[in-house]
């Protein structure tokens, strides 16, 4: 099976640290991480500011932060308490207006990205920031022959749409809601996103497959 390696310095791996109230989303970011992009130490992920800046493992000389949090902790405040700290802070968002994008770099963020970008890309710009070599490619070992690309199923915008803000924590009513369409019609649309992954030969059954295929394709924003 072909594992995703990365080409570096003989460096001491970056700490790096992640904070998104999405636990889905989050554990997926994890769990991506630490499978492909083995130059970065994660040692601390949560869901919570509370739960982030309180354990023993802040600061990490990276951090990655989510632009919303329910909390009411303004992003001013986290990203002046990472930088306060000595740590580097990329802010990733779903909303990638100016005035997010002003108000991140402004507190002291080296970076503001969109979640739309492949988990590959965030950590390929995580890599220039910390002034690292190398990018995230596939390797396969030496016995065995490279797999073909993921290949990616062609959505509907509807379809796309759905994948998107199911994928981002809410319910299939919430979907519906925010698409000012009826509940069965973002039932269907999630219905046949899952069918064009299986037959794409990447089942996505279950919530936590659906959601790493839509980071795995850039679907998430």
């Amino acid at each position: 099976m072909v594992g995703a390696d990365v080409v570096t310095t003989d460096a001491a791996p970056v700490t790096l640290s992640l904070l998104d109230d999405h636990e889905v989303l989050l554990d997926s970011f994890t769990s991506w991480v630490r499978e492909h992009a083995t130059d970065f130490d994660l040692v601390l992920s949560a869901s919570t500011w509370s739960q982030f800046v309180h354990s023993a493992a802040f600061p990490t000389q990276l951090v990655i932060l989510d632009f919303q949090l329910r909390e009411q902790v303004s992003i001013e405040a986290r990203v002046r308490t990472c930088r306060a700290a000595g740590a580097k802070v990329i802010v990733l968002s779903g909303l990638d207006s100016q005035e997010a994008r002003d108000r991140a770099l402004d507190a002291g963020a080296a970076l503001f990205l969109s979640k739309s970008m492949p988990l590959a890309e965030v950590m390929d710009a995580a890599r220039r920031l910390m002034g690292r070599a190398g990018r995230t490619r596939a390797v396969a070992p030496a016995d065995e022959p490279a797999e073909a690309p993921l290949h990616r199923p062609r959505l509907s915008q509807g379809e796309q749409s759905a994948l998107t803000l199911y994928a981002l924590g809410n319910s299939t009513q919430e979907v519906a809601d925010q698409l000012n369409v009826q509940y069965e019609t973002a039932k269907t649309y999630l219905r046949r996103v899952r069918e064009k992954y299986a037959k794409a030969g990447r089942p996505a059954s279950r919530k936590a497959e659906l959601i790493r295929r839509a980071a795995e394709d850039g679907y998430l924003r």
